[in-house]
């Protein structure tokens, strides 16, 4: 299996979510990333799985995910060629 991203500690101060992603802690503004996640409460925000191959974090609860490219502003183009008829 590939492993997208390492995710260390996950933490809620506030409005905001804090994740050590890759080794570096970074913080991210709730209401930018995810508005069931501003208003969720305090167990259903703490209620979340990270996929084993660290592409992303799952929230049960509130049947939410997040890619961890998503967060990282990363994007992904396509590799296929388009075929010409």
């Amino acid at each position: 299996m590939n492993k997208y991203h390492d995710i260390g500690e996950i933490k809620f101060h506030g409005d905001f979510l804090e994740a050590t992603i890759d080794g570096v802690t970074k913080r991210f503004q709730l209401k930018e990333i995810s508005p069931l996640l501003e208003k969720a409460s305090e167990i259903e925000r703490k209620t979340f799985e990270v996929s084993p191959s660290g592409y992303g974090i799952h929230w049960p609860l509130l049947d939410e995910d997040i890619s961890i490219d998503g967060l990282l502003g990363i994007t992904h183009t396509s590799m296929r060629k388009r075929k010409i008829a």
